[in-house]
């Protein structure tokens, strides 16, 4: 255990935040759960618990193998995605799967697993890798509005096209977000300005073609318009009765709460484990419950903002704003319509609803923001740790050097005495008292050559 703990890499704070996230996700899930158990028939609410266990473990597995993979290796991994998740967007358009009565073109079954996955996630992901891999390799050209046109906003709006029948709230908040990263990424305005309009107007004429012939495709058009007309009048509907329920168990929740698994709108409320688990926090958990939820998620927005600035590289920055943005949006957003403040989206809790897919798309997201993260991380240890070998190898030479002065010294000392010595020895007195050199007197030589 604090073998793997200490192999983790990244902002450290990122990982306690998401930790945190999801350590508090089990009560509320397992509270919520009976509705599930009791009121539909489905189930027990030990094994929605281990499945939801199931789901966090894996989670953090892929966080873990995910922020080991260098953030660079995305770029190419983005541009084999797009023509993929479009494949899979088409397939589940028409061959989705039926989840609790609700629309078939959100989900997918994987075969031999059992498992539904929600392709509009995983697209989200490699298209905003996409673009800031588009962004960062034409910050320093020259462009046209031509050329982003055909390289960036072609693979956009075909995601967007096929996201769109199914699921308009996911479609307007992969679009606001790109729209953000490319103005982050300074794309032109007048261009980005050009692209809001088309969409608006690309939204209008899907809805009009879907009105005119409501059979020709799969759509909510019908469901959107339903949904935007009771959040401004006062129609009875079914999402009415939900915004009521969650309204009753956020007011009873009060400031303290009436304690955990003790929720009673949890058995009234559809999707309270996934789409309301906000409004079963609070009424277990009361206003210092989601004043906490609220602080933890700005504080992960805090973080990304900084890991933004630190990042060295442009795709750097992107990534994290790209990837990381959109996980305090949708959070936003669900306690948004918990409380009203907009109409019913179906966007879950990021890290605290269940459901696979949605936990496994953040972890994702989550898993790449840390790569980028780690690499800078490991840039600032790689050049402490060079600057530490720098000065030990200075050091290691100043005492090398300092030792050969110090032998050069010892050696020129001893061949100086070793000279004396032999001329001493050489030096020799006679019976006259006279000095002998090697046995012989020098003035004989002196004496003989005269």
């Amino acid at each position: 255990m604090f073998d793997i703990i200490g192999k983790i890499r990244g902002d450290k704070t990122i990982w306690a935040i998401v930790f945190l996230l999801a350590l508090i996700s089990f009560l509320p899930v397992y509270s919520a759960s009976t509705n599930l158990v009791y009121v539909i028939g489905k189930g027990t609410t030990i094994g929605y618990l281990f499945k939801h266990f199931v789901h966090v473990m894996l989670g953090f597995m892929i966080i873990y193998f995910v922020h080991k993979t260098p953030y660079h290796y995305f770029k190419a991994l983005s541009i084999f995605g797009i023509p993929l998740v479009i494949l899979l967007l088409v397939y589940t358009l028409f061959k989705g799967t039926v989840i609790d009565g609700a629309n078939a073109s959100r989900w997918i079954q994987i075969p031999f697993v059992g498992i539904s996955f929600q392709t509009s996630t995983l697209a989200f992901i490699v298209l905003m890798i996409y673009v800031a891999r588009y962004l960062a390799k034409v910050s320093d050209k020259e462009y046209s509005f031509k050329d982003s046109l055909l390289e960036l906003w072609v693979p956009v709006f075909a995601v967007l096209a096929l996201v769109l029948p199914a699921n308009l709230s996911t479609t307007a908040l992969i679009f606001s977000m790109v729209c953000m990263l490319v103005f982050i990424g300074q794309y032109p305005l007048k261009y980005l300005g050009f692209i809001i309009g088309a969409g608006f107007a690309s939204l209008l004429m899907f809805v009009l073609v879907a009105k005119a012939f409501p059979d020709a495709m799969p759509n909510r058009v019908d469901t959107w318009m339903s949904r935007i007309d009771s959040f401004f009048d006062d129609k009875p509907n079914e999402d009415d009765y939900q915004i009521e329920k969650a309204k009753i168990a956020i007011a009873s929740g009060k400031i303290y709460g009436l304690g955990p698994g003790k929720s009673v709108q949890k058995n009234f409320l559809p999707q309270s484990s996934s789409d309301f688990i906000f409004a079963i926090i609070v009424e277990e958990y009361g206003l210092i419950g989601a004043v906490g939820i609220i602080f933890l998620y700005l504080l992960l927005f805090i973080r990304f903002i900084i890991d933004a600035q630190k990042a060295t590289t442009l795709f750097g920055k992107l990534l994290i704003i790209g990837l990381g943005f959109p996980i305090i949006f949708q959070a936003f957003i669900n306690m948004g319509v918990a409380v009203e403040l907009l109409p019913v989206t179906g966007q879950p809790l990021p890290l605290i609803s269940s459901g696979g897919t949605s936990i496994w798309m953040t972890c994702i997201a989550i898993g790449i923001i840390l790569s980028v993260t780690k690499k800078e991380e490991e840039v600032a240890l790689d050049l402490e740790e060079k600057r530490k070998r720098d000065e030990a190898l200075q050091q290691i030479i100043d005492a090398q050097v300092a030792l050969n002065e110090e032998k050069d010294a010892d050696e020129n000392q001893q061949k100086i005495n070793d000279i004396k010595s032999s001329i001493r020895e050489s030096l020799i007195e006679d019976e006259n008292g006279d000095v002998l050199v090697n046995g012989q007197n020098p003035m004989n030589a002196v004496l003989n050559k005269k």
